[in-house]
């Protein structure tokens, strides 16, 4: 379904064995209004050089040929239709139709057998010239960029990676260089099927073995070999193009992200989105943004989260029941044009420039380095485009517990050294945020994340001058302080601890709907009595509830002295115990460092700003690679 709807009436299915044709049986009908061979007018009309395109194929045998666009709220409106007989055929197609959204599509009914190949959107002329933001402009670039997948103990995925870039010739043509640094103790070069994957490289693959300095100082090593700062010797490419290694990608993605940006009229940094992994119809995320009042990754306007294609084609506008029912979920979101601030590294490509510019990623080991890159990029008149059709397959992030476990200190960590160095105003709204979720843990009993995140709000203040020296000891240091606290102990099951005792009366789950927020507020008001009653050390030696991931939320666990929660993938579960003198204690040691943050946060500000120069350069970077 992300590459086309065959018509349910169709007496004979669709028949495909390579990436490049698909036989239409006679008399079949099919739609090629998906995500992949869909074209997103709407980003080529606002970001690119173009005010029209073409539709290319070969047609071997009869058919029709109607093409389609979209409006913003998906409306479909036919603009064509061609009866072909064995020939190759070229469609122009206007750009001026979509200036707040839209796509441009095609669908097929065969007279015949009918065989559609090599069938491409295509630019009318060669790319231009573009316009930096100061108005000087450069020449157009080549087609060329160098791929960075930074990988850490995952070679299998990473040696995976490898082979996905050279199995489509046109991509591996594109490819300068592929750089890899090599973060953990599991190597790919260990990995069946390295030496194959790398010798289809050949010269072109450069590793880069060194400590564990998280996401960004593989992304950062990434980008300082690519601008030709490295010993390497690696091609200097018009293009940089960051991927995880635990992904799977449709090759092509790659072509678009480096068209897109060759085309566009100024350099633009071009997102890839983000495909689910584990439900691969899934669209998990069409554009991210900054909340400006508190300063919290949020979904950017207008965008949806966890879209099915499977259930919801591309073309579903809903049901004839559904049209005065403005709740029923459809499709038309998906064709309105989505305006974002940042975009993930899973998939991320920038313009040479772009980094030459601005400078290299913060050392912040994980988390919000890439929304800082892109905030700091539009500071200096640089925009990100998350592109629609140029997507990987990543995990998701429900499945994971980045929010709770180790990963919660560079959260909050991050977030204020952004805030400091891009939020225009205080930190009232960053603080108030954090008190809500503040509430959240100490209901929840996940004392090792408040741990942390003291430390967290501790090292902000600390300032930007230990940055660098803490990028590879800030790990463990943070896994050492959640050893103290039961609730960051996974055991490998509820089996191994008495059964459960119960905890009748205690909600199990949210009912959600316009009931949810009046029960909440009786709920909150026996939470908050239980949290500040003494706990019975009787639950403490058999948990009362054996709970999901999903089960975990604060209206339950606030009524009850303990539970186990299953770990977002299912592998374990931690036994949390509820002890309302360390919930006190730390409590009233995150109010004090809140308090500290919101008086000091304008000083902060001004001394990380000061320091940003130095935190972004080549120089200090290499001070960094050069004593791995």
């Amino acid at each position: 379904m992300l590459y086309l709807v065959e018509n349910e009436d169709n007496k004979e299915r669709l028949h495909w064995d390579n990436r490049f044709s698909v036989r239409v049986p006679g008399g079949a009908e099919a739609s090629f209004e998906t995500y992949f061979n869909a074209f997103p007018a709407s980003y080529w009309r606002r970001w690119s050089q173009l005010d029209s395109v073409q539709l290319t194929m070969r047609i071997d045998g009869t058919a029709s040929i109607s093409i389609y666009r979209s409006k913003s709220n998906g409306t479909r409106v036919a603009i064509d239709t061609h009866l072909v007989t064995d020939e190759r055929v070229t469609f122009d197609l206007a750009l001026k139709n979509f200036e707040d959204g839209g796509w441009l599509w095609f669908d097929v009914t065969a007279e015949t057998d009918t065989t559609i190949s090599e069938a491409a959107w295509v630019a009318p002329v060669d790319a231009g010239e573009q316009q930096l933001p100061d108005g000087r402009t450069i020449p157009a670039s080549e087609r060329r960029v160098s791929v960075g997948i930074p990988t850490f103990n995952r070679p299998a995925d990473a040696v995976a990676a490898l082979e996905a870039l050279t199995e489509d010739p046109v991509i591996d043509d594109m490819i300068d260089a592929v750089l890899m640094p090599d973060q953990g103790t599991q190597h790919p070069a260990d990995e069946p099927g390295y030496e194959a994957a790398v010798e289809k490289v050949g010269g072109r693959f450069h590793e880069f073995r060194q400590g564990n300095l998280g996401g960004s100082g593989g992304y950062s090593r990434i980008m300082y070999e690519a601008l030709g700062d490295g010993a390497a010797g690696a091609a200097e490419s018009p293009f940089v193009l960051y991927m995880d290694d635990d992904i799977a990608i449709e090759p092509d993605s790659i072509l678009r992200a480096v068209q897109a940006a060759r085309y566009a009229a100024s350099p633009i940094i071009v997102g890839g989105q983000m495909l689910n992994l584990q439900e691969r119809s899934q669209l998990r995320t069409m554009g991210e943004a900054v909340g400006t009042h508190d300063f919290m990754w949020t979904a950017a306007a207008h965008s949806v989260y966890d879209h099915d294609f499977a259930h919801y084609p591309l073309g579903f506008l809903g049901h004839d029941r559904d049209r005065k029912n403005p709740d029923a979920y459809n499709s038309r979101a998906l064709h309105r044009r989505i305006d974002v601030d940042y975009n993930g590294w899973w998939m991320c490509l920038f313009p040479r420039v772009v980094a030459q510019e601005i400078g290299q990623p913060l050392p912040l080991f994980i988390k919000w380095d890439d929304a800082e890159y892109s905030l700091r990029a539009a500071a200096h008149g640089f925009a990100t485009v998350t592109w629609p059709g140029a997507a990987i397959w990543h995990m998701a992030w429900a499945d994971k517990d980045d929010a709770i476990d180790w990963q919660a200190y560079f959260h909050l960590r991050n977030r204020l050294i952004v805030a400091a160095l891009h939020h225009d105003g205080d930190a009232e709204g960053i603080v108030r945020s954090m008190r809500k979720s503040t509430f959240k843990h100490i209901a929840c009993m996940e004392y090792s994340t408040l741990a942390i995140q003291i430390e967290a709000m501790r090292d902000f203040l600390a300032g930007p001058d230990q940055l660098f020296e803490i990028l590879d000891t800030a790990l463990p240091r943070i896994q050492n302080v959640r050893k103290k606290y039961s609730d960051a102990v996974v055991i490998d099951s509820a089996a191994e601890l008495p059964a459960a005792t119960g905890a009748p009366g205690v909600p199990l789950k949210d009912v959600g709907g316009r009931l949810a927020k009046i029960k909440k507020i009786p709920w909150l008001l026996k939470g908050v009595k239980h949290l500040l009653s003494s706990e019975d050390p009787r639950h403490h030696a058999a948990p009362q509830l054996n709970l999901t991931a999903e089960e975990a939320r604060w209206f339950t666990l606030s009524r009850v002295d303990s539970a186990t929660v299953s770990t977002a993938g299912g592998t374990g579960v931690a036994f949390r115990k509820r002890d309302r003198a360390l919930a006190q204690e730390l409590v009233e040691e995150t109010r004090r460092v809140h308090k500290e943050i919101v008086e000091c946060f304008d000083e902060m500000k001004n001394t990380y700003r000061a320091a940003f120069a130095d935190l972004t350069s080549r120089e200090s970077w290499k001070q960094v690679f050069d004593a791995q």
